[in-house]
């Protein structure tokens, strides 16, 4: 900014001037993605390792959150992918809400289910094999509203996302 005769003018960017702050605003946010990807990864795994030695039980934040963990097939590695996943049931079904925290892409256990519907869950101290199928329709909005009154997280997600979030049932296969 500059003064001139008791005017106040503001100095302006030139096209390539913008490119820059741009290009430097995505390198910073690409530089940063791997921090909080890895952040997420630690998190995950403190909760795995509490789950598992107390079957099933966790404390802090998820202290009164129903979880299972979800062990996928990698859809592009073929690698065993675990993560700890807030869960309802219907019936005998169990529910799972894909919304990668209102993100604008599904998770990428998502895609790992609907390129593997078989997995493994550990709920409590059981451990059991699923077969994971994507609801639709009236079905869909029935199960999302249902676990959004019980965790009302995921109606915030949903209104943060332009998707429609997935929701899962994970039957018992054995």
């Amino acid at each position: 900014m500059s003064e001139r005769k008791g005017e106040l003018h503001v100095r302006r960017r030139s096209w390539k001037q913008h490119l820059s702050l741009l290009s430097l605003t995505a390198l910073l946010l690409w530089a940063a993605a791997p921090a909080a990807a890895q952040e997420l990864n630690d998190l995950n795994q403190q909760v795995i390792s509490e789950f598992r030695a107390n079957q099933g039980k966790v404390g802090g934040r998820y202290a009164n959150v129903p979880l299972l963990l979800l062990t996928t097939t990698g859809a592009k590695s073929g690698r065993a992918l675990t993560r700890p996943l807030a869960c309802t049931t219907d019936g005998d079904r169990i529910v799972v809400i894909a919304s990668f925290g209102g993100g604008p892409k599904n998770p990428p256990w998502y895609h790992n289910l609907i390129a593997n519907p078989v997995a493994t869950v550990e709920l409590g101290s059981e451990r059991f094999r699923v077969r994971a199928a994507v609801t639709s329709g009236e079905e869909r909005q029935r199960l999302f509203d249902r676990q959004a009154k019980q965790m009302p997280n995921f109606a915030e997600y949903q209104k943060k996302t332009t998707r429609q979030i997935p929701v899962i049932v994970l039957t018992r296969i054995d």
